[in-house]
Parts: C-alpha cells; sequence; structure tokens
C-alpha cells in the first residue's frame, strides 16, 4: 500500500529514504542477510576485507622527461658536433707551426674523450623514496607469524673508524658515537664498534666516557624526539629549541642535560691530563720499589742517583695495570705499529625486552621511556714490526670479523669518526631497500656526504654537490653509485666476496644483449622452493666462485650462513625470490661469554689473514690508497648492485678541510689512487660480463681523469657544453653557484694534485717506491671568534708550484699582450681581446686558489702587490725589447 501524507499527496521524500535497495558485498559494507554466498562453517565476514594488501617498500621517482630529454638530445648533438670538428682539425693541419697544431689535437681529442667519459653514464638518472609505514607494517605489526608485534628487522652492526687522536680529537668521535648510540631502531638488534687504529689509551678512556653520558643523552632523546642526536651539533643549533616540543618538562630537562653535556666535555679535555699524572704517578711508584728492591740487594746500601733504573715508563690505565696499547713513551710492545690486540665491550648487551625508566630526583624522569642502550665495543687490531697491516681497509676486515664473531649483524654501516647520524631514523629508510622486492641483490646502499663548518661560498668546492648530486644520482640508474668511504651500509654476505643469488650477464655491442643467471645454491642444487627458506650451510657452497678462505676460525665461518639467511626480505609475496619466512629474527641474542670474547680477540691478531683471502676477495680490499672505490667495484664487478638513498633530512653530516693546503693534499689521496687503479687488475678495462657498459665507462673515468691534468694547459667553451651543464643542474638539483666552485677547482685540483698524482702513480708501478700519506685534520681553528679560521691557514706544500705558474705566465701574457699591441704600428685588437678572454677564463679558474694563497683578508702586505706588478711589467718589457712586434719602426 502506498504512503501517503496529511494532506493526501504522495510522499516522495520518504519512500525515497526507505527504499529497500541494498549495497552488495565488499569492503565498504558487508550485508548481513540469510542469503550469504557461503555456508555457516566457511563463511566470510568484513573482518577478511581488512587486511592491508601487499606494499612494495620503495619506489623509483623518474626524472622529468621535458627536463632529461632535451639534456640526452644536447649530448648527442654535442657529440655529432665534436666529431665534425675533430675529423676537420686533424684534415687541415697547420703547417706553419705543426707542433703547436699536434699538441693542441692531442690536447681536443683527449678532452673530448674525457667529456664522454664523464657524461655518458648521467643518461639516465633516477630518483627514489622509501615507505617507513610500509616497513612498519610488514616488520613491527602482530601477524599470525608475530603476535606479539616485536620487531622482525635483522641487526645492524655499525663500525666507526679512528686512527690518530690528535688529528681526529675524542671529542668528536665521541659525538658520532652518541648520535649512534640515539638511534631510531630495534635497540637490542644494533651493535656499534669503534676501530682505534693506533691502540690509544685517550680514545679508549674518552669512549669510556661517552658510554656512560649514553645512559642518559640516549633516553632524553626518545624521550622529547631530539634531532640531531649529536650533542655538540644539538644545542650549537642557532633556531629555537623548543619548536614542536609538548612535555612542559622539556626545558628543565634541556638545561639538566645541557649542564651534563658541559661536565662531559671538560672531562673529555681533562682527559690527556689526567692520564699523564696518572702515568707519572704510577711510574713514580714503581721506581720507588725498583730502588728498595736494589737497597735489599746491596746489603741496606741505597745506590746512586745517576744509576740506571729497569723501569719503563709506561702509560697507566685507571686501574693500576699498564695500558696493552700505545704508551706516551712508545718502547718494545706498546708503540703504533707494535702492540697488542684490544677488544673491549664497553656496554653489555641489551635486554631482549624493554626496559623502562623511572622518575629519579638525581636525573631526569624517564617514566615510559626505554633507557637500554646499545652493544657498544672499543676494537684496537694487533700489530707487529714486519706485518704489512694495509692501512684502514686492514682495520676494516678486522672489524668485520670481530663483529660477526660477537654480534653477525646481517648488515653493516661504516662511518668516519668526523660524520655522525644527522637523521634518526636512516637506518630504517636504508632497510627499506635492502628488504624489498629484489633487494637480495642489494650489495650496499650509499648515502650523500654533507658537510658542516664550510665557508659559506665554499671557496673550494668542499661540498662536492655536482659529485653526490649529479653524479652518483646517475650512477643509481645504471648499476648503481660507486663506495665512496663513508656512510654505506653493506650487506656482510656480499662483503664476504660471495656473487649475488641473481644477476645479469651482458653481451654484445655496447652489452645490449642481457642473459638472466641464478646462481642461487640451493635452487641449483635442488632446484626447490620450499629450500630457499633455509639458510645456507657448509654443502651449499660448492658452486663456482665462492670464496673458501675465510681463516682457522670455525667460529667466524660458522656465522656466514647465518647472516646470509637473515638478510633475507621477507618471503611474503609471491614476486619475493630468495625470502625468509615471517618470524624468524624474533628470538633473543645470544649471551655473550668469556671464549667468544677470545675468539673475537683472536681474529684481530696480525697473523690471522695469512694464507687468506682478506684484502684480496673478501672484505675491503688491499693495495690501493682508495680501498672504498676498488671495494665496491669489486662487488659490482661480481654482479651485485647498490642503492642511492637521498633522504629527506640529511642522512649524516661531517667536517672536510677547508683550507687549501689540506684540501688539495685530499684531492692528491684521492688521485693517486685513482691512478693506482689504472695501473692494477682493478681497471674497468679488465671488468667481466656483469658489469653493465654505462657501468663500466663510470669506472674507467675513475682511472682516467687523473691524466686529463696533462692536458689542461688548454681549455675549450662552447655555448652547447654550458646549456648541456646548465640541464644537469636543473635535473640535478645543484646550484649555479656550487656547479661554478666545482669547474674552479676541478681546475685547480687538476693543475696541481692529479698531475702530481699521476707522477707518484707512475713511480709506483715502475720503480716500485710506495706512496704514504698523512691523516686529514678533523680538528677545528682555535679562533673562537672567527669559525671559518682554519680557512685562512696557509701551509706551503710543493702542490703549489703549478697553479701558481699558471697565474704569473698568464699575468705576463696580459702584460706581454698589451704592450705588443699597443706598440705595433697596426694594433691588431681582435687578437688582443681574444688572447685577454682566454687568459682572463685561466685566471678565473684560479681565483680561488689565489686568495687562499693570500690567507686572510687584510694581511698580506702591500710590498708583495707592488713587487709582483712590478715583476710582471719588467719581464713583458724586457720580452718586448727582444723580441719586438711586427711592423713597429726599427730605426737605426
Amino acid at each position: 500500500m502506498l504512503l501517503r501524507s496529511q494532506t493526501q499527496d504522495f510522499d516522495h521524500n520518504r519512500w525515497l529514504f526507505e527504499t529497500k535497495g541494498t549495497y552488495g558485498i565488499g569492503n565498504a559494507c558487508w550485508q548481513e542477510d540469510h542469503n550469504s554466498v557461503a555456508d555457516d562453517q566457511n563463511s566470510i565476514g568484513m573482518s577478511d576485507f581488512l587486511d592491508k594488501p601487499w606494499k612494495p617498500l620503495t619506489r623509483k621517482v623518474n626524472i622529468s622527461g621535458g627536463i632529461i630529454s632535451p639534456y640526452r638530445l644536447l649530448v648527442i648533438f654535442r657529440i655529432v658536433i665534436l666529431a665534425f670538428f675533430l675529423s676537420w682539425r686533424i684534415r687541415n693541419p697547420n703547417y706553419d707551426a705543426m707542433w703547436l697544431w699536434g699538441m693542441s689535437i692531442v690536447c681536443e681529442i683527449w678532452f673530448a674523450i674525457s667529456w664522454l667519459l664523464d657524461v655518458l653514464p648521467k643518461m639516465n638518472p633516477i630518483n627514489r623514496a622509501a615507505d617507513l609505514a610500509a616497513l612498519h607494517d610488514k616488520f613491527e605489526q602482530p601477524s599470525p607469524s608475530n603476535p606479539t608485534g616485536r620487531s622482525d628487522l635483522p641487526g645492524i652492526d655499525v663500525f666507526v673508524s679512528t686512527a690518530d687522536p690528535e688529528k681526529e680529537p675524542p671529542l668528536v668521535t665521541a659525538n658520532t658515537i652518541l648520535s649512534i648510540l640515539g638511534v631510531e631502531y630495534p635497540i637490542e638488534k644494533v651493535s656499534c664498534y669503534i676501530s682505534d687504529d693506533g691502540g690509544a689509551i685517550l680514545t679508549f678512556e674518552a669512549m669510556a666516557e661517552a658510554v656512560k653520558f649514553a645512559e642518559l643523552w640516549v633516553p632524553f632523546c626518545r624521550k622529547h624526539n631530539i634531532e640531531p642526536r649529536n650533542p655538540d651539533a644539538y644545542f650549537s643549533i642557532k633556531k629555537d629549541p623548543t619548536k614542536n616540543k609538548k612535555r612542559p618538562d622539556f626545558v628543565k630537562d634541556r638545561r639538566w642535560m645541557k649542564r651534563e653535556y658541559d661536565e662531559f666535555k671538560v672531562r673529555i679535555n681533562g682527559l690527556p691530563e689526567a692520564i699523564k699524572k696518572r702515568s707519572e704517578m704510577y711510574n713514580a711508584r714503581e721506581e720507588k720499589k725498583e730502588r728498595e728492591e736494589m737497597k735489599a740487594k746491596n746489603g741496606g746500601v741505597a745506590g746512586t742517583e745517576d744509576q740506571p733504573l729497569n723501569v719503563p715508563k709506561a702509560t697507566w690505565m685507571a686501574d693500576g695495570t699498564h695500558w696493552p696499547g700505545t704508551w706516551y713513551t712508545p718502547c718494545a710492545d706498546h708503540s703504533k705499529g707494535d702492540h697488542a690486540g684490544i677488544l673491549q665491550v664497553m656496554s653489555k648487551v641489551p635486554e631482549h625486552d624493554p626496559v623502562m625508566g623511572y622518575d629519579d630526583e638525581k636525573t631526569l624522569d624517564f617514566t615510559g621511556v626505554d633507557i637500554r642502550i646499545p652493544m657498544f665495543a672499543y676494537v684496537s687490531r694487533e700489530k707487529r714490526p714486519g706485518f704489512d697491516h694495509n692501512k684502514k681497509a686492514g682495520a676494516m676486515n678486522a672489524m668485520v670479523r670481530a663483529s660477526a664473531v660477537l654480534s653477525n649483524g646481517p648488515f653493516i654501516l661504516n662511518l668516519d669518526c668526523d660524520h655522525y647520524v644527522y637523521n634518526s631514523i636512516v637506518l630504517r629508510e636504508g632497510m627499506c631497500y635492502m628488504m624489498d622486492r629484489g633487494g637480495d641483490r642489494v650489495c650496499y646502499i650509499q648515502f650523500p656526504q654533507r658537510f658542516e663548518g664550510i665557508d659559506p661560498s665554499d671557496r673550494y668546492a668542499n661540498h662536492n654537490t655536482v659529485f653526490f648530486d649529479g653524479n652518483m644520482r646517475a650512477l643509481d640508474g645504471l648499476q648503481g653509485p660507486m663506495y665512496v668511504g663513508t656512510g654505506c651500509m653493506f650487506r656482510r654476505y656480499a662483503l664476504y666476496g660471495f656473487e649475488p643469488p641473481r644477476f645479469m650477464e651482458h653481451t654484445g655491442l655496447f652489452g645490449r644483449v642481457k642473459t638472466k643467471v641464478n646462481r642461487n645454491p640451493n635452487q641449483a642444487k635442488l632446484n626447490l622452493e620450499d629450500d630457499d627458506t633455509q639458510p645456507l650451510n657448509e654443502n651449499n657452497s660448492e658452486s663456482s666462485g665462492v670464496p673458501q678462505k675465510f681463516g682457522n676460525s670455525s667460529i667466524f665461518t660458522d656465522t656466514i650462513p647465518i647472516a646470509e639467511f637473515q638478510a633475507r626480505p621477507l618471503a611474503d609475496h609471491k614476486s619475493v625470490k630468495n625470502g625468509r619466512p615471517p618470524g624468524e629474527l624474533l628470538k633473543p641474542r645470544p649471551p655473550m661469554d668469556a671464549p667468544t670474547v677470545a675468539e673475537a680477540i683472536a681474529v684481530i691478531s696480525c697473523w690471522y689473514e695469512d694464507k687468506t683471502e682478506w684484502g684480496d676477495r673478501v672484505g675491503w680490499i688491499y693495495g690501493s690508497v682508495t680501498e672504498d672505490v676498488v671495494t665496491g667495484y669489486r662487488m659490482h664487478n661480481r654482479g651485485w648492485r647498490s642503492i642511492y638513498c637521498i633522504t629527506k633530512r640529511d642522512a649524516f653530516r661531517g667536517t672536510a678541510p677547508i683550507n687549501l693546503t689540506d684540501r688539495l693534499h685530499q684531492v692528491l689521496r684521492w688521485a693517486t689512487g685513482s691512478v693506482e687503479i689504472f695501473f692494477s687488475k682493478n681497471n674497468a678495462f679488465f671488468a667481466t660480463r656483469r658489469l653493465k657498459f654505462l657501468q663500466r665507462i663510470a669506472y674507467l673515468n675513475v682511472g682516467i681523469y687523473p691524466f686529463t691534468s696533462i692536458f689542461l694547459v688548454l681549455l675549450s667553451i662552447t655555448v652547447c657544453l654550458i646549456l648541456i651543464s646548465l640541464l644537469e643542474v636543473k635535473w640535478s638539483g645543484i646550484a649555479l653557484e656550487e656547479w661554478w666552485r666545482n669547474e674552479q677547482f676541478w681546475v685547480i685540483g687538476g693543475t696541481s694534485s692529479h698531475l702530481v698524482a699521476v707522477l707518484q702513480g707512475l713511480l709506483k708501478v715502475i720503480a716500485g717506491v710506495e706512496i704514504h700519506f698523512t691523516l686529514t685534520s678533523k680538528s677545528a681553528g682555535e679562533d673562537e671568534e672567527d669559525v671559518y679560521a682554519d680557512l685562512y691557514l696557509v701551509k706551503w706544500t710543493s702542490l703549489f708550484i703549478m697553479p701558481l705558474t699558471i697565474i704569473i705566465i698568464n699575468l705576463i701574457a696580459v702584460i706581454m699582450g698589451i704592450l705588443r699591441t699597443v706598440y705595433s704600428v697596426i694594433p691588431q685588437w681582435n687578437k688582443l681581446f681574444g688572447g685577454l678572454f682566454f687568459s682572463f677564463w685561466v685566471l678565473s679558474h684560479m681565483y680561488p686558489f689565489a686568495k687562499g694563497l693570500m690567507g686572510r683578508k687584510g694581511k698580506v702586505p702591500t710590498i708583495v702587490y707592488v713587487w709582483s706588478g712590478l715583476l710582471s711589467i719588467t719581464i713583458a718589457l724586457l720580452w718586448i725589447s727582444l723580441d719586438p712586434p711586427g711592423g713597429t719602426k726599427q730605426e737605426g
């Protein structure tokens, strides 16, 4: 019966809202009625649709076609123009000056080749983004395999390396350690190691102080979400510290923590004096005992004061025992190159379950805050005369072995002592790429290097943004970025020299023919996917290319298959290959006992690497000053790929040498390593088919670029090159000023450090002359009124000779060109302006060098400028008188 209103009219609204229409079934609405699509036993409901779908942890973000397409077209256009130009130049020689023509042709061809090697790998730049929410949902939420929602993420071992407390101040290192201990990652899965290659007691005791301070600093950071977690960097921030802070006790806590940190700094700064006074006291006591023993032997007759005592000038620890490392007064068994191995676990392995703090009147209220800190260990490998310790690479390999025995994190993050964690969630961002689909083929995640304390104008291109935001981003579109020594998260299994489970072989012209190769040991042997969920074992290591010589420690070799298995991504989707079952990493870490620590000390002995493949195929590679590039190249050469991770907030920040001398020596060390690579078996000419063609070109450029210094006397600039540079600036996000600073320092370094590096490399290859470098100082200037005081330090070095010569020659050429034109009967101004343009172009590139050579503004005496000008004019006039310009009147 139709319903009508009191006015007897049909009520359309009531009919509309009382309709019997249904929505059906789905995740928007589930209609419960008697006509269910399933029976009662197998019925399904709304809850079955609430499970989140499988999501990838990362994604690629391609560069806009409107930017990258014109860039590629201009590159191709310039290649064609270069080919025509060089062809024309070769077919039209200058017979009046054949030597000059021949030299210019060689230089132009070399510059063309050098430009091609640099620009070709930049043709496919990409960006990447990580999904931290998806990582949390997948690894840290309750599920059937993880009912409690405990973290199923793999462990990470963080390595920090230092060698000299005088050049790498302990306070800087301690702040780096504090930033690591405060990272936002499951506490029980993080372990931190510091390698002190100098065996200095100052570093040892500074680290002990840092661990003690971390018990307050780390919970404070967690409670108030502090960023960055380097206390020195945090308390130096100029902006309002209360921004986005909501807890009412923040101001009180921060004031208290600032006082604690100031006291911590005073304790660190006072350690050298405290250690010396302590050692003097103990040595005086030992000398007194020795004299009493001599008196007793002599029948009560005291010896003379001049009589020598057999008491060494030892360095003492606070517990009254000899320091086993390097003493302040070096002697046998206690010098930088001759001391015992030291391993000290300074903070114990954290509890498996959270340990919540409480309200302590003496400290802070940490109620509801997890007060655990990650495990921290001090490592100083054994050194003895007659052994080649292989510098930093040897120290890193010793830490790899010690950490495998103690914690065996399947991933390793290595940092320099002056590079601290600026983004506390950086480990999670890196883990997104390792745990994503296909992540088992990734050998390392390289983060860009960012620097602090550099002058605003970046006079010597210390930020190096052209390389980190341009070249490295472009390589990520190929087989991955190079390893640059710090800020890199490694897969431990890849460091051991093993091949990836799957890789591509590139054959044919330019590697266009691709062949998939599956080298998963389990699948290759049994062809069963079920066995792919089990860790590798000794019987599965029979495939070709598996390194066999890891040393004689069975405990260490037993950790290898465990690390490989734990590093696999979750097998939670059919597209995930070589995965592990969810919930396998929920078990607590086994307790650390005395035999385990003893084994860790044994694997850092100086003889352990004898007759092994450490440094040759396993771990960091030996034989080059730039061991980082070689180590990354070897991994790529086996078929692994790497990832470049640019985070929204900088991942790490460090310091860089800002004075001219240290900067040039740094560039010299890099260039020398590149020359060593060129003359070694690590030359990309000898790479395997697993290295992509353009990736091979990029590595080839690493070994070749220092040789450009020989041809740098001639420079050529075209409009096309400027447009290419502008578009490169656009897709990489580099500022024009940064690009120009990079160009300036490329010329300065090319005419000084690169040239010397080529000579040193040739001497090493031909005459076997070893190359030695000193550490770059990490200490800041002592001028409190000027934070950039180091910028003005001028320390003479032979690297200054060639740039100075170029500046003087160009100044003389400018004055001589002007005088010759002025004194000519028929002045040729067009030639003068062409020559002036070239000379001033060279001088503009040398401007930062000249400014740095002058030191602090106002400190260069005026007489220097006067004599420089007079000398240039005198030489120019003398040249004019000896070789007068053509067309002048010769009266006689």
